[in-house]
């Protein structure tokens, strides 16, 4: 187990036991630590947050992990895109040179933005850890009327139309203790800024009636809806990015997973729904680069089960690029849907632009 697991298994309370006790005191004095922190920079930036000429929704999380907000980012782009609105998508992206936008070295360029792009065609993705040089950037270049800040409820220096928080319907909260005692990144008090609630993964996970209750006592006012994340079907690395082969293609057949995401318990409950036999799963840390190395150990272990297919998911295969795979490795394709209050949800994107 690498060090990352271990320490969010700890924040969501999966590992227990009195050995751990020392190690979890001292992580709850540095989350009292961390709180006043983040509390006191939530207070600096709001004094005065910069004002854009043009639209902000932020599309953001409140946990530590993979909530699904860069699903829910292509989906509200795609949507408004659709609309006739130019689009820009701001990310931070993960351990990268600022100030990038799409096009050139694809090769070295994060893997979400660059899956954003890829099937948001039309649609700016800048990458920036600095969003309001990237804002200004994607309003001066690009003439652009909405700015989509992914990964934006921790991005206190910007103000924002439309603010939504998406939430794991599994670990909606964790233990209620911040980073890194537990995985909330600020204050559950802080949801009371958020417009949407977007509950994410509920059709692989049902939907707890105490955190709906939760959220209405933090934010009478917001509006709920929740998300699924729907499989669209498979294709195989190096033959296009287009589903090829339909959900159900696959049934029955056992397969070989690897990933290296941020909520690998999902991709395997979502593939498991979909009937097939899972021989074995190489989960890596989220963002992990699969070296030579890593990719013969899951072909010798699918070699030794006799498993003659792999699968992996949309963001792990942008990091596969240029990496040749001897088995026959498929792409499980998924898109995000409203399945609550969905036309509530278009109403409050077109709000934005009658003001």
């Amino acid at each position: 187990m690498g060090i990352e697991r271990f320490f969010y298994n700890l924040a969501t309370d999966k590992k227990k036991g009195l050995a751990l006790a020392p190690l979890k005191f001292i992580l709850t004095l540095l989350s009292f630590l961390y709180g006043g922190l983040v509390r006191f920079l939530i207070w600096f930036y709001a004094l005065r947050p910069l004002c854009f000429s043009c639209k902000v929704i932020s599309i953001g999380n409140i946990t530590w992990g993979g909530t699904g907000k860069t699903t829910l980012a292509e989906f509200i782009a795609s949507y408004l895109q659709r609309q006739g609105h130019r689009v820009a998508i701001l990310s931070r992206g993960y351990c990268r040179r600022s100030n990038q936008s799409l096009g050139q070295g694809e090769k070295f360029l994060p893997d979400e933005p660059l899956m954003l792009k890829k099937r948001l065609p039309g649609v700016e993705v800048l990458i920036d850890p600095d969003r309001i040089r990237s804002g200004r950037r994607a309003i001066k270049e690009f003439g652009v009327d909405t700015l989509l800040l992914d990964d934006g409820f921790q991005q206190w220096r910007i103000k924002k139309d439309l603010e939504i928080v998406t939430i794991d319907c599994r670990y909606p909260l964790g233990n209620g203790y911040l980073i890194p005692r537990g995985i909330l990144r600020q204050p559950i008090s802080t949801l009371s800024r958020a417009h949407i609630f977007a509950i994410t993964k509920t059709n692989l996970y049902p939907v707890a009636l105490d955190l709906i209750q939760t959220l209405r006592k933090i934010n009478p006012s917001a509006l709920i809806i929740n998300t699924a994340h729907e499989p669209l079907g498979f294709y195989q690395i190096g033959q296009g990015d287009s589903p090829l082969l339909t959900p159900d293609s696959l049934k029955g057949e056992r397969v070989g997973l690897f990933s290296g995401i941020g909520d690998p318990d999902s991709f395997e409950r979502l593939v498991a729904k979909l009937g097939l036999e899972i021989g074995f799963y190489f989960s890596f840390p989220d963002h992990h680069n699969f070296s030579p190395r890593d990719i013969e150990d899951i072909v010798a272990l699918a070699r030794d089960k006799k498993i003659t297919t792999l699968l992996t998911t949309q963001k792990d295969a942008m990091r596969l690029r240029g990496i040749t795979l001897p088995l026959r490795t498929l792409v499980l394709c998924i898109r995000l849907k409203i399945t609550k209050n969905e036309e509530e949800f278009y109403q409050r994107l077109h709000s934005l632009y009658r003001i």
